[in-house]
């Protein structure tokens, strides 16, 4: 197929495909499905090899958000039954971690719902992190913590963050639908500011929420202008009790597609299958690691995943490897790059060499990265229909589980 040629090529040379090129990748057909992956794959193993890095998520504070973000299990008026707590302390955060770590997990994300951080809570995080690098050494550290204040991405960088998520979720012609709280160019802002901090900047998307084709484009081309380190690729799981709780729009094979258009516009950066992963690509996912190199291990904020032995499993059957602490996961461009802006102390505005990654900032919803490696309970979903027509998503087959509701288990427990 000429195109996926074409894709290839560009790929291999990090050149930018055309809007035509990208949106095509999203209307091939399932017949043309293997080649998609195995075209994108090329991609991924020229800059990737095989390797696929593990990232474990550790909530630090849930539920009670300000935030409208409809997406979102911990949003304002979310009726969704979860785990809420107010700040973990760093002793029991660095707890949390040391289990992902054990596990395999290279990088941990630490996340707290809210609009953004005050300087209390910067000081509180920055402590978090300097126990979790004591007891885990050579560990990254990413904070996700919404909307940053001037100034605020330096502190954390002086505390010892690595990276910093604040994702895009959608286009921003669509996303005052999504959000009213707060704007698109808002989150702009902060991955911009976590950019110049010297911070590895971490921004992304959630697909299925009723967007377009073109809006899913345009949310990555952004990605990539913003010139991210890491960009995760979100599918949306419909909680109850959240306004977007009947929008099962995502099959296994739309999903693939999606992580391969991204691969080829953002074709050197980490590309993350973050939340909804076992919801939405089910037994398709080993395909999906030709396609990304970076997953969650465990279950997501507010929800449980598959568990973490099963996703080693996974890997290695599929003939991939776990990518160890000392292995450089960017390429050695994207990694000199930016070892050149955190030893200068930040990289003023971000440039269009590349793209972003991790789920939703700062509010934290559900739909967005993960965190959390132990059994929690749960209940299934509501009912489905019990066959649905070929193209169509099948819901019959999800079984959304709460993570730890119901039971009075200690968060990630």
């Amino acid at each position: 197929m000429d195109l996926l040629n074409t894709l290839v090529e560009k790929g291999l040379r990090r050149e930018l495909p055309t809007r035509e090129e990208a949106l095509a990748v999203l209307a091939t057909s399932d017949d043309e499905l293997l080649d998609v992956v195995a075209a994108a794959g090329k991609v991924r193993r020229q800059w990737f090899g095989r390797r696929v890095k593990l990232n474990y998520l550790v909530n630090l504070k849930s539920g009670l958000c300000p935030e409208d973000c409809s997406y979102c299990s911990q949003r304002l008026g979310s009726k969704a039954e979860i785990l809420k707590y107010t700040w973990l302390k760093p002793d029991e955060a660095s707890q949390a971690a040391a289990a992902g770590v054990a596990g395999g997990a290279k990088r941990v994300c630490l996340v707290a719902s809210g609009r953004g951080p005050t300087d209390r809570d910067v000081d509180r995080v920055g402590k978090t992190i300097a126990a979790i690098k004591e007891q885990n050494e050579g560990v990254e550290v990413c904070a996700c913590l919404g909307l940053l204040s001037d100034g605020q991405a330096e502190r954390l960088r002086e505390a010892g963050a690595d990276a910093y998520n604040h994702n895009l979720n959608t286009s921003e012609a669509t996303y005052e639908g999504i959000t009213k709280t707060h704007t698109y160019a808002d989150r702009v802002d902060t991955v911009q500011k976590a950019h110049a901090a010297g911070l590895s900047a971490c921004s992304g998307l959630i697909a299925g929420m009723g967007e377009t084709d073109e809006d899913l484009v345009d949310v990555v081309y952004a990605l990539r202008e913003l010139d991210s380190d890491s960009v995760p690729v979100n599918f949306l799981i419909p909680f109850e009790g959240t306004p977007l709780a009947k929008e099962w729009n995502l099959t296994p094979q739309r999903c693939l597609r999606i992580l391969a258009m991204v691969r080829f516009v953002c074709p050197d950066v980490e590309v993350r299958i973050a939340g909804g992963r076992e919801v939405h690509l089910r037994s398709m996912q080993p395909l999906a690691l030709n396609i990304a190199n970076s997953i969650f291990l465990g279950d997501y904020l507010t929800s449980e995943g598959q568990a973490g032995q099963a996703d080693l499993d996974m890997i290695a059957d599929v003939g991939f490897e776990v990518e160890g602490a000392g292995t450089t996961t960017l390429p050695k461009h994207r990694a000199d790059a930016l070892a050149a802006a955190g030893a200068a102390g930040g990289c003023g505005t971000a440039s269009t060499a590349g793209c972003g990654s991790e789920a939703s900032a700062g509010c934290g919803g559900h739909g967005e990265e993960g965190g959390g490696c132990g059994p929690c309970g749960g209940h299934a979903a509501p009912a489905a229909p019990a066959a649905a027509s070929v193209g169509e998503a099948r819901t019959d087959l999800v079984a959304v589980r709460r993570r730890g509701a119901g039971t009075d288990l200690a968060p990630n427990a």
